[in-house]
């Protein structure tokens, strides 16, 4: 089982790292999932998530999440073969958490190998989650 810190990683990026993990058979957690990062303009990010958030109050649509760790796990998703059943039983051995988790704190938490967010404009998952409405 590896555990990943999503502190200043860049969301497509990470979830990248952790779609290809999955598939190979890897456990994956994510912990402090509020703090990944989405670079670009903060106004055109906040539209685009509340057009996913409005699609899905439509009948007959998925709902889109407001959790961080949801919104996370949910854009892993759409990296996964989600229609096969390597793809289904990928997606069940992720975790995602906000924060550090008790059971997880004596686990050794690795720092995945992908860009971070230093010096670029963007906002954290945390800030849109709070934008859609979100109390955590």
């Amino acid at each position: 089982m590896k555990v990943y810190d999503g502190d200043g990683k860049i969301l497509g990026r990470l979830a990248s790292k952790v779609a290809s993990e999955l598939l190979e058979g890897e456990e994956m957690r994510v912990v402090n999932a509020e703090k990944i990062f989405i670079i670009g303009n903060k106004k055109n990010i906040l539209e685009d998530y509340e057009k996913k958030r409005a699609r899905g109050k439509q009948i007959n649509a998925p709902e889109f999440p407001r959790r961080p760790e949801r919104i996370f796990k949910r854009t892993v998703r759409g990296m996964l073969p989600r229609e096969k059943p390597k793809g289904r039983k990928a997606f069940k051995r992720l975790r995602a958490y906000i924060e550090v988790p008790s059971e997880i704190k004596d686990e050794d938490i690795e720092d995945p190998d992908v860009k971070s967010s230093e010096g670029k404009i963007g906002i954290t998952l945390e800030e849109v989650s709070k934008h859609l409405g979100a109390k955590f």
